[in-house]
């Protein structure tokens, strides 16, 4: 089903830019793939939150970790049924737990501070696949990731519902769990890809 839908789409795309080379239809093939599992792991974890009456905790949730996500980045699974597995079990199991989890103000200040530290120091983290090779834009991901985390921390303060506290707690170590180097390590991913381009030019733009 998925190569059904990337040559459909591939297709289109070669009919409407014959200009296209090698390099970037392989690129395009890269970005409608992770598509294509982002919808249909989308499907899977909705339906399962529906049927687990969690279905506003998981999308708020995962909300609140693609604010991170989306420029801090991080490691994805090497195959796509142990992203859904993993997926699953955390947007899921953190909503059941942000509605039993009692922290109090220090705590959760000590572990927001922590937050922001550890996403300071290690996003955005790139994968093989997609490293960032500029240093300019690798600068631009960490200032903006580590605001938005620093945004985040001060809402899960100050905010007098105790749900969305947790939620944000649980979505900013989401993340770090992702971009840690310690992740890669565990499951045998390299980490600061960037580091094996050599190229001065593409390194300062």
């Amino acid at each position: 089903m998925k190569q059904k839908f990337l040559d459909f789409c591939l297709n289109l795309i070669h009919q409407a830019h014959p200009e296209y080379n090698q390099t970037e239809i392989d690129e395009l093939n890269y970005g409608l793939e992770g598509f294509y599992l982002t919808i249909t792991k989308m499907i899977v974890i909705v339906g399962l939150a529906i049927f687990l009456n969690c279905l506003k905790e998981t999308l708020l949730l995962l909300l609140l970790f693609n604010i991170l996500r989306t420029t801090g980045f991080g490691l994805h699974a090497s195959k796509s049924w142990i992203c859904l597995l993993s997926s699953s079990f955390a947007f899921l199991f953190g909503p059941f737990v942000a509605k039993i989890l009692t922290i109090p103000f220090y705590t959760k200040l000590i572990l927001g501070i922590i937050g922001i530290l550890l996403t300071y120091a290690y996003a955005p983290a790139d994968t093989e696949k997609r490293p960032l090779i500029k240093k300019k834009k690798r600068d631009l991901y960490k200032f903006i990731t580590t605001i938005s985390c620093i945004v985040l921390v001060s809402l899960m303060l100050f905010t007098k519902n105790e749900l969305i506290s947790n939620l944000i707690l649980i979505a900013i170590y989401i993340e770090i769990s992702f971009i840690h180097p310690w992740t890669y390590k565990l499951f045998h991913f390299q980490y600061n890809n960037y580091r094996h381009y050599h190229s001065p030019s593409l390194e300062q733009n």
